[in-house]
């Protein structure tokens, strides 16, 4: 199958990847040479403008967007738009906001198809989670693609209509934002109860077929291996929070409680303020699952 690729950062550069593993023929592009010359080493063909991918696809095209999320994909939409038609695809891999995704899907002339994207650089390996929403047919189209992408065809699904995939993904960014707060809430009682704990064994052991086992969980171990039990230099500060924020909202629309969540939203805003262990755990298990800068102290 042939795909185009825009956007070759981060996670764009391991679609690539993973789809020239799996045999695919990728068009790639991106504002920055560098990042296209790259992925040309990669063994993508390079494309020097969105216009000159779109006609190196010829008929039939499919098309990947890795670019963030708002104005960067109404941009590359625009720029593709001339050149698209109702036997085209496009697929959204960013973070965008699900009512930004059934706005474009009602005006795209392509079929548009929302795609949240979970797994951050580990995915390089591993392959992601996709999140899936949009025409079916346009879907099943693809699904080699997707298969190559995720960690296989049980990574991906067909979530809905448009909308869905992105609605699904900010729901997990919620959880997710929950979960951290959970483990950085644990370990600061840990860091600050009555016994001078080697909080790295302490995620290893929870590790080893405890309740809480996961991903998160053997971030922290990592943290901690890393920067040591007090977290070294490592700031309190959490950045982000859009996705956690457009999640609170919906609950609201919907009048659906969310406590843990809205809390670890408020936690994640208070970083910006005062001081907690929990929080900077938080901020470095950021770096852990997306690579993410890590605020330092000076």
């Amino acid at each position: 199958m042939q795909l185009g690729l825009i956007g070759l950062g981060r996670m764009g550069r391991i679609v690539n990847r993973r789809l020239l593993a799996a045999g695919h023929d990728v068009v790639a592009f991106d504002l920055e040479e560098s990042t296209v010359a790259a992925a040309a080493e990669d063994g993508a063909e390079p494309a020097d403008s969105v216009a000159d991918l779109a006609e190196r696809l010829g008929d039939r095209k499919a098309i990947w967007l890795m670019v963030p999320a708002g104005e960067p994909v109404d941009a590359a939409i625009e720029s593709l738009e001339p050149a698209l038609d109702g036997e085209d695809v496009v697929v959204d891999g960013g973070n965008s906001h699900f009512g930004d995704s059934i706005r474009r899907a009602e005006s795209t002339s392509a079929a548009y198809l929302d795609c949240g994207t979970s797994g951050g650089p580990a995915g390089a390996e591993l392959g992601f989670s996709l999140m899936i929403g949009g025409p079916k047919a346009a879907y099943e189209r693809l699904e080699p693609a997707f298969d190559a992408v995720a960690t296989g065809p049980d990574g991906h699904a067909h979530l809905g209509p448009s909308g869905a995939g992105h609605y699904v993904k900010m729901v997990h960014n919620g959880v997710e934002y929950a979960l951290m707060q959970a483990y950085g809430e644990g370990f600061e009682l840990l860091a600050e109860g009555r016994y001078d704990l080697d909080l790295e064994a302490v995620a290893s052991v929870w590790n080893e077929g405890a309740v809480i086992r996961s991903w998160l969980l053997e971030l922290c171990e990592e943290a901690f291996h890393e920067e040591g039990s007090d977290l070294g230099d490592v700031a309190d500060r959490i950045e982000g929070g859009s996705t956690g924020t457009w999640t609170v909202q919906e609950a609201l629309e919907r009048e659906v409680p969310l406590p843990l969540i809205y809390t670890a939203l408020a936690e994640r805003f208070g970083s910006r303020a005062d001081e907690r262990f929990s929080r900077r755990l938080a901020s470095r298990l950021r770096y852990g699952f997306g690579r993410h800068e890590v605020p330092r102290r000076e």
